[in-house]
């Protein structure tokens, strides 16, 4: 009789190989219940809660990327070179405010001046000068002769208005990458924007042509700083409330 169709011939068993164990090794599972092997490494990274701070900055990145800037925010990406901004550290440097002890040494020398009899000379020294409210009453007095503002200021509604003001006041200004550059000139952590109100003469050609190149430089990127734009797309209130304000 024929096989039926579709039906295969039983296969013949194949013959399993016993495997050779070595009785000087005895092969003990680990038990990773209470009390037992510690369990493996993994790789929690994605289960991290990170700080709050670290996830504000992410978020604020992403947000960046994903919105329109509008061109107030955007001008302070447009930062000044590093050959140019070397040479303006350079020359910032010169005109340092003195620090703590230099100050403590300089009152000492004038007290026992003063004890002594003698006429002390209270020349005012030149430095650039600080703080928000200090550069802006120069800038609106049209005091000041160059303003330096920091890039990364936060929040950015601190100075996202100064930038307009120069502009108005038509007193040159730049922006430049570190507000803890800023700060280290004057002898403190960090600086949103500083001013020079005048110079020494042998520091006068210098000070031109850093003036010069400042213009030049904002003149090649007039298109990334409108001054007719008034809303802002983004609007950080504080470091734990965003808000997004689209008009």
């Amino acid at each position: 009789m024929a096989p039926k169709r579709g039906v295969k011939p039983a296969a013949a068993a194949k013959k399993k190989t016993e495997k050779v164990v070595n009785p000087l090794f005895e092969k003990r599972t680990k038990q990773f219940g209470i009390g037992g092997a510690l369990p493996p490494k993994r790789d929690l990274h994605r289960f991290v809660k990170w700080p709050k701070v670290v996830r504000i900055q992410r978020k604020k990145r992403i947000l960046k990327q994903r919105l329109k800037v509008p061109p107030a925010l955007n001008q302070f990406t447009k930062t000044l070179d590093k050959n140019l901004a070397t040479s303006l550290f350079k020359l910032l440097l010169k005109y340092r405010p003195e620090d703590k002890a230099a100050k403590k040494e300089r009152l000492l020398k004038r007290a026992q001046a003063e004890t002594e009899g003698k006429t002390v000379e209270a020349k005012k020294p030149i430095v650039v000068k600080y703080g928000l409210n200090h550069v802006t009453y120069l800038i609106e007095q049209n005091k000041a002769q160059l303003v330096v503002i920091a890039h990364d200021v936060d929040p950015i509604e601190l100075v996202v208005w100064l930038p307009a003001l120069c502009r108005k006041m038509e007193i040159p200004y730049c922006i430049v990458k570190g507000k803890s550059r800023l700060g280290a000139i004057l002898h403190k952590k960090t600086a949103a924007a500083l001013c020079l109100t005048t110079v020494k003469n042998e520091d006068k050609l210098e000070f031109s042509k850093i003036l010069e190149a400042i213009k030049v430089y904002q003149k090649i990127h007039a298109d990334d700083i409108h001054v007719h734009i008034v809303f802002l797309l983004i609007w950080f209130v504080n470091a734990h409330d965003i808000r997004y304000l689209i008009f």
